[in-house]
């Protein structure tokens, strides 16, 4: 089966699997698990923060965020299309107390003025900004890349408002391989930032959060509150060890074969590609095929293909470590005989 429905599909290597087994561990509650200890502090240093926190998904992480960061009654201004906006359970405002203020962005990223018109002072009428939100690379934008000079006007004028600003970096490194900008220019932009162990990057679970030492210690009993803390973790972050060393730059055959899927694509009549592909996600809009979403789904099954409804119209295709050329090639010929049926 070919499945392009999204990069957490991604199964552990061998190396992956044999570290698992070997991994030294510890009691991570008690601080004394040498593995995480060890990813906890790879993590930091590629970022450039002070300190990280391991935490078992990239929901958990931006929550924690938002729990260290605001205070019950605040608002939380981004992207109208963001993840966590869209995604999350509504956990901000089930667990922090805060409401959302949405900006209608470009290709997934907010304009400053916008941001700076959204932030709400001291007025009895209205809630404080409490924190802004920056998702990188934008999942609903079609793995869009915010550039590197908004998310520092965006942070600039954050800093002037006394904001802080948290990055959903879920697939930050995808950003990163993609622009050759290193990841830790992106996190400067953030107080704090989160990643995904287990997206493109192929490792089991787990996701990291990272800042200051001062917002990983309150993040550390925020975790705990979120029943979170977790006792000989080393054998889930054994291979998110690896991820970081050695799979980093795996993510450009990720973005090379989405270049190769979407010139494919527009190849075939009735397909139109929704979005600019920078990564490694691909919107189809398939209104001109005279198949409806559903029924394009169920035929790509039929050939062996998984991908993912995006709305009414659109068919999200995800490139992972899975997928080869041929794969590729594949899934073209499928999708040309389901047009032409």
């Amino acid at each position: 089966m070919i499945d392009l429905r999204s990069d957490t599909v991604t199964k552990p290597s061998e190396k992956m699997r044999k570290a698992m087994y070997e991994a030294e561990v510890g009691d991570d509650v008690y601080g004394e698990d040498p593995t995480v200890n060890k990813l906890e502090e790879i993590a930091a240093n590629i970022l450039g923060k002070e300190d990280a926190l391991f935490v078992t998904s990239g929901t958990q992480g931006n929550q924690i965020a938002g729990l260290v960061h605001c205070q019950p009654g605040q608002e939380v201004i981004m992207e109208a299309q963001a993840h966590i906006f869209l995604y999350e359970a509504a956990a901000l405002s089930a667990f922090a107390g805060v409401q959302i203020k949405t900006l209608d962005g470009e290709n997934g990223a907010m304009k400053p003025g916008d941001v700076e018109a959204a932030i709400r002072g001291d007025d009895i009428h209205q809630p404080e900004t409490g924190l802004i939100c920056i998702e990188n690379t934008h999942n609903k934008a079609g793995g869009a890349i915010i550039p590197l000079d908004n998310m520092e006007q965006i942070y600039q004028l954050s800093n002037n408002h006394g904001i802080p600003v948290h990055l959903d970096g879920a697939r930050l490194f995808n950003a990163s391989v993609a622009s050759q900008i290193p990841v830790k220019e992106f996190a400067k932009y953030a107080d704090s930032v989160q990643f995904c162990l287990s997206k493109g990057l192929g490792a089991p679970v787990g996701s990291i959060i990272a800042g200051s030492s001062e917002f990983i210690s309150q993040a550390r009993k925020w975790r705990k509150r979120l029943g979170g803390g977790l006792r000989q973790v080393g054998v889930l972050a054994a291979p998110g060890i690896i991820a970081l060393e050695e799979n980093v730059m795996l993510l450009k055959q990720d973005h090379e074969n989405a270049k190769q899927l979407t010139e494919g694509l527009q190849n075939i009549e009735g397909i139109v590609i929704e979005n600019t592909v920078e990564t490694n996600i691909i919107l189809l809009d398939i209104t001109k095929s005279n198949v409806t979403t559903e029924h394009f789904i169920k035929h790509l099954k039929e050939y062996d293909i998984l991908a993912g409804q995006f709305g009414p119209n659109i068919i999200r295709f995800v490139t992972n470590n899975s997928i080869t050329r041929k794969d590729i090639d594949h899934v073209l010929l499928a999708i040309q005989k389901i047009v032409n049926h």
